[in-house]
């Protein structure tokens, strides 16, 4: 797990353990091993700790904080029985760093006596998106390398921090350019026989006492405070302290899920056999966007940012023109909040080409149509597209309601166009999911119960401020409501009629009924009374005006569910916090178990990590499928049948056989495990 080899008067420490040279046990002993020979030869005058393929040391194994406090904690030789040895040592230690220098990875390099790095290096303590802290000195030693408020900002944001800004800091002592480890050895011969007692972090004082920040509370930011007012011994007995509190709490079980959910989805699988592991993805260079508005040129800024050039078609060259506009004015703001500099955005406009001909995406690789949901439209685009693009190019769908089968043919999706989406999706910062197609696919298919029974609650007596206010005070980033004005309540409207429209449906203010399903018209009223949201300065609240983002609770509004409720006839009553955020995260999880039901989705991870990109769902909750599994499906099952049974025509409400087996197992059901059940005999 650790090779040790000699090149001259150095000893070579090279870190095996792919495919992030993680620290587990093994590791942890080949570092004795290592440090024990180097100690007793002779001939060794410096060490130098680099790792083998593509990275240093990416972090802990995390599968061992799953492990019992007392295995964990005893767990020999520990972290820091290496890192005393190392700066113990008498012979200078030098980590080279490239690829990621990340929590337990840094806490070494904080240990030895210097810190190398490559240019394309980071380093960093991720510790805090798991829901503990760097539980190895980390939170004792930076602050003694750098400024108090630079090590409470990397420790408590969690955030990499490349080679330049870390040797900037004084983390690195050099960046290496050209052979890291050749470098390495000719620094090792240039610090030999120097004196190692400045280099050994224990004994120097913390960098600042400033108090600055307000939420000093934090356990992530106590502990590096301790750095300052406590003696480095004392310090890391209190980090030790806190570690042994957070990793047994709720939130780290969450994000530690979180951590691994992520992971396990984007190792998807087709019926086929096919998989991620062995299906490669086609090479994309340039792409096709159709349609200018909200969602096209919110997908256009994207490939742009990510380095594709990108050919923006619309219908009129007015609508396109806006559409240019719109990009143009994200990318400034993206610089504005240096996010990019002016030759970058500059570079991103000149790979932007507009047309109001679709010819002009004849060749193409990839084309994603981005109009609004009219399947006709949708479908009369793909036939033109069948003639115009060359046949390997791959022809997406940006719809966020209509089935695709519908559309584009996705039950004949090639397993090298899956392939090439989810590894497209990567390239372009995001997080791909694989899922099957239906109405309204997962997140919306979901989501719309969320909000739909959002909308019944205020016919029932709630406000939007009131239903708001509980669902972020759960942890979701925006209520239902402010969402709502946020993406233009416009916009569902449309959607619902045009779903109508398929069915020969009208839908007006009257209807409570939509295909023997309770429907609630409260959103078509505002509509009419063009409270479309944000744009219009009105909708479910009111803003400071057109465009606004200060969400102002309205008196409007209540005298229009009032009339509305008034008119249909809809008695109001007090509606409680616990019924408020049962039939909103409980209407959505049954749902999200007739979908793992349906085979929709490959695992519930795989929705949890939906909600959390998608919705802003709290990772430190773990996902919707994560809460359930917490707050116990017997409890969630029990209360769905209740809503069923006082809300008969909602068929969100109808309890999925899947959470009826899983409630009734004898013993839980691990989450990984659920989909087992489905060919049981519970």
């Amino acid at each position: 797990m650790v090779d040790y080899r000699k090149e001259g008067l150095v000893a070579i420490f090279e870190v095996n353990n792919p495919p992030v040279n993680s620290l587990s046990k093994n590791v942890r002993q080949g570092f004795v091993d290592g440090l024990s020979k180097a100690t007793n030869d002779p001939e060794v005058k410096a060490v130098i700790i680099i790792g083998k393929g593509r990275t240093f040391i990416a972090g802990a194994n995390i599968k061992d904080f799953g492990k019992p406090m007392e295995e964990l904690m005893s767990s020999s030789p520990s972290l820091i029985d290496i890192g005393n040895m190392l700066e113990e040592s008498e012979k200078p230690i030098i980590c080279a760093i490239h690829g990621a220098g990340l929590g337990g990875g840094l806490e070494l390099c904080l240990f030895s006596h210097y810190r190398l790095a490559v240019k394309s290096a980071r380093v960093g303590f991720p510790e805090v998106n798991l829901g503990i802290l760097p539980a190895a000195a980390g939170t004792q030693r930076l602050p003694r390398l750098v400024d108090i408020t630079v090590a409470m900002d990397i420790i408590s944001s969690g955030r990499h921090v490349a080679a330049p800004e870390a040797l900037k800091y004084g983390i690195l002592d050099q960046i290496v350019e050209g052979d890291l480890l050749k470098e390495s050895i000719k620094f090792a011969h240039s610090v030999i026989g120097k004196p190692l007692e400045p280099r050994r972090l224990r004994n120097l004082a913390c960098k600042s006492i400033l108090y600055c920040i307000s939420v000093i509370h934090q356990f992530c930011l106590k502990s590096v405070r301790n750095a300052a007012d406590l003696s480095y011994e004392a310090g890391l007995m209190m980090e030790n302290t806190y570690f042994k509190y957070l990793i047994t709490g709720f939130q780290s079980f969450a994000l530690r899920y979180s951590f691994f959910a992520e992971r396990t989805a984007r190792k998807w699988q087709l019926p086929s056999g096919a998989n991620a592991a062995n299906t490669k993805p086609l090479n994309v260079q340039t792409t096709g966007i159709i349609g200018a508005g909200t969602m096209g040129t919110g997908i256009a800024v994207s490939l742009l940012r990510a380095g594709y050039p990108v050919i923006l078609v619309e219908q009129n060259q007015e609508f396109l023109d806006k559409g240019v506009d719109m990009i143009r004015n994200i990318l400034k703001d993206g610089v504005s909040r240096r996010l990019m500099t002016e030759d970058r955005m500059k570079q991103c406009l000149k790979a932007l080409k507009a047309s109001v001909d679709l010819k002009h995406l004849a060749n193409v690789d990839l084309v994603i149509e981005a109009v609004y949901e009219n399947i006709s439209l949708k479908q009369e685009i793909f036939k033109k597209l069948d003639y115009i693009c060359k046949p390997s190019a791959l022809l997406c769908s940006n719809t966020s309601s209509i089935d695709i089968d519908m559309n584009v043919y996705g039950k004949e999706t090639s397993a090298e166009t899956v392939a090439t989406i989810m590894d497209f999706g990567k390239k372009i910062g995001k997080v791909s999911i694989l899922v099957k197609s239906c109405h309204l696919f997962v997140a919306n298919r979901m989501h719309g119960c969320f909000q739909t029974e959002a909308k019944f609650i205020l016919e029932e007596g709630a406000l939007p401020d009131e239903v708001d206010r509980i669902l972020e005070d759960f942890g979701m980033p925006m209520g239902p409501f402010k969402v709502s004005d946020l993406a233009g309540i416009d916009i569902s409207c449309r959607i619902q009629h045009e779903v109508a429209k398929q069915h020969d449906i009208e839908l007006t203010l009257q209807t409570r009924f939509f295909r023997g399903e309770r429907y609630s018209s409260l959103s078509n009223r505002l509509y009419e009374l063009g409270r479309l949201g944000r744009k219009t300065g009105k909708g479910w609240y009111r803003y400071e005006k057109p465009g606004g983002k200060n969400a102002i609770p309205d008196n409007d509004i209540k005298d229009v569910i009032r009339i509305h409720c008034k008119e249909l006839g809809i008695e109001q009553r007090q509606i409680s916090t616990q019924e408020i955020l049962e039939r909103c995260l409980y209407s959505a999880i049954n749902e999200g178990f007739k979908i793992i039901e349906e085979g929709v989705v490959d695992k519930p991870e795989d929705i949890d990590v939906i909600w959390w990109y998608g919705f802003g769902f709290p990772r430190y909750m773990g996902g919707p499928m994560f809460y359930a599994s917490q707050t116990g499906l017997k409890k969630v099952y029990d209360r769905v049948c209740y809503y069923h049974k006082n809300f008969p025509y909602s068929s969100h409400w109808v309890p999925s056989d899947l959470l009826r087996r899983l409630s009734t197992a004898p013993n839980p059901v691990p989450i990984t495990q659920w989909k087992t059940v489905l060919h049981s005999k519970l």
